[in-house]
């Protein structure tokens, strides 16, 4: 299992959350981050998924 940090921001810069948790794949991350981000109504705050790796999966403006 892999470690993801999932940050969201307001868009002022405050931060909304940040949140850390694992997966077995890139795939499955996006998967999970994107349903955190739902489930927290989140999906239109700019946000962002990184890998472990500090790769990008999930970036919205």
């Amino acid at each position: 299992m892999r470690t993801y940090k999932l940050t969201a921001y307001e868009k002022t810069g405050k931060l909304i959350t940040e949140e850390t948790f694992t997966a077995e794949t890139d795939d499955a991350a996006k998967e999970k981050g994107h349903a955190m981000l739902e489930e927290q109504n989140l999906l239109e705050q700019t946000h962002r998924l990184a890998s472990p790796a500090g790769k990008l999966l999930l970036f919205h403006i």
